[in-house]
């Protein structure tokens, strides 16, 4: 009789070469080199963790705290078996903004329901999860090929754009402020190596603040920053929880967000699977889990939605190590740096026009990363059935087209998802019937590599 296995691996101390041996998810490194491992890993979500927050009008400070906590408690629910850093997603960014019309300044007045939406995305979530503990990945995948997963991507991307574009257009120097911000962070990401251009966001973000206080403060040229706040602020002490507010309306447009992130955790899962050479596949139910339990947990006291994060998966491909165990004490780093109110009044001079630049580039780079997925999978589109999926979904979710089922309302993104996901089970049922287009029709809409 096959023994059961136990929830977590038998942990065993790495004893190869650091320099040429991969650290495996079952193995742990020494104290001190877990612990600037795991500093390492929060440099590198944070960036994309503090501005997705900033965006929706949330709490940077709580979030980063919240992150820490998820951080470890996914480290539990998972018992170990998949590495992974739970940052804030961008997915929620679109559906909350259409919830509390936030318009992109100071803190969002109605992140109540934006709360009670995430809570009810995070309770779908969860159950996917236990459902794939038991059924597997397969049907997910049937549902959501690359194709669907692709066009959702994109979605996300270019239903945000307007957000981006209106928030740096209250004035010219806003204008100029947001291109320097794009520079900055393009040159880093172009022109640099290693662990600086894992952290382009964060120090293009810091290079523009640096610019900006330059322009204003010491030469004059427009509104100076305010630092009496960070002045003021102590240096310890628990960031302010917010409670959420359930309405059927704001939960329906930010529940299907679950639809997407099991999109995303997919390949991030697959990714690691890849990495390591081994099958993770038995425990993605789990990982689907956490992470709704941790998303539902986090909009419980007023924190954003969650996910795995590719930035840290990224410092896994480059340093192989792949540890669970260092994402304890990353989760521990970031619990410390959530608890200075003082880190969350400097966050909070950050002004609207750095931040809306850097949500261009964080709203195209989402938008092509759904590009990839197409490019990356060979998405044939000489099938009208591929072309119709993609085209249709493109702009219901780019034009904000949603749809009403009696008085809730879906929303652009969740209406272009639900769209892409029945057009696909309905189109590829003819799909060896169909003829394909013509040569010149389909010249005219490749999909051409990004360069």
């Amino acid at each position: 009789m096959q023994e059961k296995e136990s929830w977590f691996p038998k942990f065993k101390p790495y004893q190869g070469n650091i320099d040429s041996t991969p650290v495996q998810t079952d193995e742990y490194l020494p104290a001190g080199k877990s612990i600037i491992l795991g500093l390492q890993h929060v440099f590198a979500m944070f960036g994309a963790t503090v501005l997705a927050p900033l965006l929706m009008g949330f709490d940077p400070n709580l979030t980063i705290f919240i992150t820490g906590i998820g951080t470890i408690l996914f480290f539990l629910i998972t018992g170990g078996r998949l590495p992974s850093y739970l940052g804030s997603s961008f997915a929620f960014i679109g559906a909350v903004v259409a919830v509390t019309g936030y318009s992109g300044v100071g803190a969002n007045s109605n992140i109540a329901l934006a709360l009670g939406g995430t809570i009810a995305c995070g309770i779908v979530y969860a159950l996917i999860g236990l459902l794939v503990m038991k059924t597997g990945t397969a049907w997910i995948e049937k549902l959501m090929p690359p194709v669907v997963t692709g066009v959702i991507v994109m979605i996300i991307g270019l239903h945000l754009a307007p957000v981006a574009i209106k928030s740096v257009s209250a004035n010219q120097f806003d204008s100029w402020m947001a291109l320097v911000t794009i520079l900055c962070i393009s040159v880093i990401a172009v022109f640099t190596r290693g662990m600086v251009r894992r952290l382009l966001l964060l120090l293009g973000l810091l290079s523009s603040y640096l610019l900006y206080f330059l322009f204003t403060n010491v030469m004059g040229f427009g509104p100076a920053i305010d630092f009496s706040k960070v002045s003021e602020a102590a240096w310890f002490g628990l960031p302010t929880f917010q409670s959420p507010v359930f309405e059927m309306n704001a939960m329906l447009m930010i529940a299907p967000v679950a639809i997407i992130l099991v999109a995303e955790n997919l390949g991030h899962f697959k990714a690691v699977s890849a990495m390591t050479g081994k099958n993770l596949s038995p425990y993605m139910g789990r990982g689907f889990f956490a992470d709704g339990v941790c998303t539902s947990l986090s909009a419980s006291v007023g924190g954003t939605g969650m996910t795995t994060y590719a930035e840290n998966i990224g410092v896994m491909a480059v340093t192989k190590v792949y540890t669970t165990t260092v994402f304890v004490f990353a989760g521990i780093f970031a619990i410390l740096l959530g608890l200075s109110p003082k880190f969350g009044a400097v966050i909070s001079t950050i002004p609207v026009a750095l931040l809306g630049g850097a949500s261009i580039v964080v709203f195209g780079l989402i938008t092509v990363a759904g590009a990839k997925i197409w490019i990356d999978n060979r998405i044939d589109f000489t099938k009208n059935s591929t072309m119709i999926i993609g085209a249709v979904c493109l702009i219901m979710g780019t034009g904000n087209y949603s749809l009403q089922i009696g008085s809730f309302d879906l929303g652009g993104i969740g209406t272009a998802t639900l769209a892409a996901i029945l057009l696909n089970l309905f189109l590829n049922r003819g799909e060896d019937k169909e003829s394909p287009v013509s040569a010149s029709t389909a010249t005219d809409i490749e999909v051409k590599p990004v360069a």
